[in-house]
């Protein structure tokens, strides 16, 4: 996993942030996080990533195994985009910064309804519980 460009050294802050430091990979897995599938509604967050980047930045993701696409539809071509494990891992880590920001970055929101509540031993919204 990773991208194929140089890391600018080995230490596990640096090479984390050269793949997750830009202002939208954290975003985008937040939103897959809580049940967005869909190009279109990742495209309306609030936060207001433009299409390019966004397209950029999904393709950038799936290369580095944080989520991957399945085709829905043909005609016209869409993908619904899911968080693979490594993607999924992150929860916690999302889940610290919402609390650091809430305690020292004032006017922070709360995180989506439930978010802190989430769990890697449950599934996550949207996620298709195996039966029985």
């Amino acid at each position: 996993m990773g991208r194929s460009r140089e890391r600018r050294s080995e230490c596990p802050i640096a090479t984390s942030l050269d793949l997750l430091g830009d202002r939208w990979t954290l975003v985008i897995i937040r939103d897959l996080l809580v049940g967005k599938r869909h190009f279109g509604d990742l495209l309306a967050s609030r936060e207001a990533i433009t299409t390019s980047v966004l397209t950029d930045r999904l393709e950038q993701m799936e290369s580095a195994g944080l989520i991957s696409r399945r085709a829905y539809s043909q005609k016209p071509q869409r993908f619904e985009y899911r968080l693979t494990s490594a993607g999924r891992a992150l929860l916690p880590v999302l889940q610290d910064l919402c609390r650091w920001a809430g305690e020292h970055l004032e006017g922070t929101m709360q995180p989506p309804m439930g978010f802190m509540d989430f769990s890697l031993d449950r599934p996550l919204p949207g996620e298709v519980t195996p039966r029985s």
